[in-house]
């Protein structure tokens, strides 16, 4: 019974994390989307120079 309810609790370990994993791409992939639409639109400040659309 143990081997059996050790396999089912890996199989469960395993599925959770390959869920999470494609959950984390799919949140990489719009976070670099979000960034390379922000550096794609960012315009020039009033002097002339470069401004950055982001805040740090």
């Amino acid at each position: 019974m143990v081997p059996i309810l050790l396999v089912l609790l890996l199989a469960l370990l395993l599925f959770g994390v390959g869920f999470a994993v494609k959950a984390l791409w799919w949140i990489a992939v719009a976070v670099l989307v979000i960034w390379l639409l922000g550096f794609a639109m960012r315009s020039t400040n009033a002097s002339g120079g470069r401004s950055r659309w982001y805040r740090w």
